[in-house]
């Protein structure tokens, strides 16, 4: 079995190559990743043309949890300091390549990240079926703050995802560094993850 990791070659980022196609998905500073459009691509040097890999991943939660700020972490971004209601469906396209130890293969993982409003979803019968459209995992999203939004989840699951579905889940919750003050005690953390057979660490 490999270890978590080793499927990585870690020392071709630092290879020509590897900062040749670095340079394309990062902003001139280097301090941050471009986020693209969905029509949009790296422009990458014309030696280099690495197989693209897609996941599609929806991110859902109730107004307020800290879906966008999400979104922004995952795809390295700066997070924004005020909440405002999604309008609609936002997208973030994040490019991320890779060489792979057992192919010797340069591939570039492309990770469009979906979030719609709660007000979009409650008010647009073509937004939900957007969202899941050729989805490969579902981030569902509570606040540690929001107890109600970590009961909703049930919910939200049960409304998402069909028993013929074969989404990854994944659960994340937000502002726990502000855990001494969390309405959710990790006894019923433990118990929803048993329920609902999400892993965890």
């Amino acid at each position: 079995m490999l270890r978590p990791g080793s499927y990585i070659n870690w020392d071709w980022y630092k290879s020509h190559e590897g900062r040749e196609v670095i340079m394309s998905i990062m902003h001139r500073n280097m301090h941050r990743r471009k986020v693209f459009g969905l029509l949009e691509k790296p422009s990458l040097p014309p030696n280099l043309n690495p197989e693209e890999i897609r996941y599609k991943i929806f991110v859902s939660g109730r107004s307020g949890v800290g879906k966008t700020s999400t979104i922004a972490k995952l795809s390295g971004n700066e997070v924004p300091v005020t909440h405002s209601e999604t309008p609609g469906i936002q997208t973030s396209v994040v490019y991320w390549p890779t060489k792979l130890v057992q192919v010797d293969k340069v591939v570039m993982f492309r990770l469009e990240l979906w979030d719609a409003g709660e007000n979009a979803l409650k008010k647009f019968d073509h937004v939900m079926p957007a969202c899941k459209d050729h989805t490969d995992a579902v981030v569902f999203v509570f606040s540690f703050m929001d107890k109600a939004s970590f009961e909703d989840l049930p919910q939200q699951m049960s409304r998402i995802i069909e028993p013929t579905d074969d989404y990854v889940k994944f659960i994340i919750g937000t502002k726990y560094d502000l855990n001494p003050h969390s309405e959710i005690p990790q006894r019923e953390v433990v118990d929803f993850q048993q329920q609902w057979q999400i892993p965890h660490r």
